[in-house]
């Protein structure tokens, strides 16, 4: 299949939200989620959660025995959380409101520039990267950038700074990428 192959979607493209009402709308979001299940917005514990699962399956004992990922599995089969469910709810939210825009399709930026292999491998080494720092900090960028910001969290202001100062090191490092 062409990585940048369009699927099937409405003709018209509609235009993007204005970024004001978007932002309110996020913030709208942010809100409820807190009213509601008690926590802010998060996504990287959905990914701890499915790999205690999985070494819970393929070695239960030394899942168990793991300081980061056996309290997760002490009650039992951790992907039932809020945020496993936050997460599927974000993606399918995402893919049907593009594929309402017109704007549903499945690419991979940068394959002129530098292949599919390569690209694909600097997609992996930077994805991995990001997972790591967010581990590291306790949460991701909107688990701490949005939810921790919301609450005037020092630590989620330190880590938005860190974050895009990062972004900008790493854009100048892999230009053309």
């Amino acid at each position: 299949m062409n990585p940048t192959a369009r699927l099937s979607a409405p003709a018209a493209v509609r235009p993007f939200w204005n970024p004001l009402l978007a932002g309110l709308a996020l913030g709208l979001v942010l809100l409820a989620t807190f009213v509601l299940t008690g926590h802010g917005l998060g996504a990287t514990g959905a990914s701890t959660r499915l790999s205690a699962w999985l070494g819970g399956l393929a070695a239960p004992q030394a899942a168990a025995a793991n300081g980061y990922l056996g309290p997760l599995l002490e009650g039992g089969n951790p992907l039932p959380s809020w945020i496993t469910w936050q997460v599927l709810g974000v993606a399918l939210g995402a893919g049907l409101s593009a594929w309402a825009a017109g704007r549903f399709r499945l690419q991979l930026d940068g394959l002129r520039s530098i292949g599919l292999s390569r690209r694909a491998l600097t997609a992996l080494a930077g994805g991995v990267v990001s997972g790591f720092g967010a581990r590291v900090a306790a949460g991701c960028t909107s688990g701490l950038g949005l939810s921790g910001a919301a609450t005037l969290a020092v630590a989620a202001f330190v880590f938005l700074a860190t974050f895009f100062a990062a972004g900008l090191l790493a854009s100048r490092l892999v230009r053309g990428i």
